[in-house]
């Protein structure tokens, strides 16, 4: 009988620990610091957030857009695309705050696909290059309406048809760089050259700017150039870009509804010539395809005969 007590008392008081042990884990388990994060979903311009708080009494997130709210969850629709920085405010029964960000680049558009993530903390612009690689699109065209492939050069071009092929591989080396804010810069690199057309180097220079001729059977060439401090570009979405061009009435071709990039001062964008605006034919986050106008014909000077349509490539 007292065996009997004994163990039943034994159990009682392993009961008691278990039961004390138990409640003292989760009351621990309760007592989180304070603390905010966000979670989010997408889908085009349409974003769901979650304020993943603890502790937390209030809430005001900063879409970034120059509108807010006040729900612990909202979902926001933001009427352009673009790149955005998202911020969620939370505030503590104590009255603290704590602060969480998140990053969004949504249904980008061509002009913040050219000059990239403005909102990073690390952000220089957005730089490209000629890419040696070429794409089945690349090809020497006539500045004609539907600008047509050259008889004279192969279509599609060949990778690296530039320096293998013409002994210019310089002109790839070339980078070009493209600001949130409009401004634009582009770095020739060691030769101090850009790749050029033979006609207007003559034209301009008298041949005297002329550094590399390895491309003249095309009319092309690479020459001297310094680029301009300060210089700024600008984007143009939907136009009529009018050309001089022999192809045209009366010396004038007009590309209507493209998408164009101009330049101040005597800046441009890959090919240096007499018409330094070019046609943005097509854009993603990695590569672009342009088109540029080359006067080749010393009967026409300043008048264009061909185009380069070539592709570039960020510089990673």
């Amino acid at each position: 009988m007292i065996k009997r007590k004994t163990l039943l008392i034994f159990g009682t008081v392993v009961s008691m620990m278990l039961l004390s042990s138990c409640s003292s884990d989760d009351d621990s388990k309760q007592d989180f610091p304070f603390s905010a994060d966000i979670f989010h979903s997408v889908q085009g311009k349409r974003v769901a957030f979650q304020g993943l708080t603890n502790s937390a009494s209030g809430w005001k997130w900063d879409f970034g857009d120059g509108t807010t709210s006040t729900e612990q969850n909202p979902v926001h629709v933001y009427q352009e695309g673009g790149y955005y920085v998202a911020t969620l405010t939370a505030t503590g029964e104590n009255g603290g705050t704590e602060t969480s960000k998140v990053n969004l680049a949504l249904d980008l558009p061509p002009y913040a696909l050219l000059t990239g993530d403005y909102t990073a903390e690390d952000y220089q612009g957005k730089t490209w290059k000629l890419s040696s690689g070429h794409s089945v699109n690349d090809y020497f065209a006539n500045s004609d309406a539907a600008l047509s492939p050259f008889d004279g050069a192969p279509n599609p071009l060949p990778a690296g048809i530039f320096g293998g092929g013409l002994g210019m591989a310089e002109v790839y080396e070339d980078e070009f760089t493209f600001y949130f804010d409009g401004t634009y810069s582009h770095d020739v690199k060691a030769d101090g050259a850009a790749f050029s057309g033979l006609v207007f180097q003559f034209a301009t220079t008298g041949g005297e700017g002329i550094v590399n001729d390895g491309g003249s059977d095309f009319g092309l060439c690479t020459g001297r150039y310094t680029p301009e401090a300060d210089a700024t570009f600008t984007y143009v979405e939907n136009e009529d870009f009018e050309i001089a061009s022999v192809y045209g009435p009366g010396g004038k071709l007009i590309y209507q509804d493209v998408s164009t990039l101009a330049f101040s001062g005597s800046e441009f964008v890959g090919f240096y010539d007499f018409e330094r605006k070019v046609i943005l034919q097509n854009i993603t986050n990695d590569s672009m395809r342009l088109v540029m106008f080359l006067a080749a014909s010393p009967d026409a000077i300043g008048v264009n005969t061909n185009a380069l349509v070539l592709t570039f490539e960020v510089v990673q």
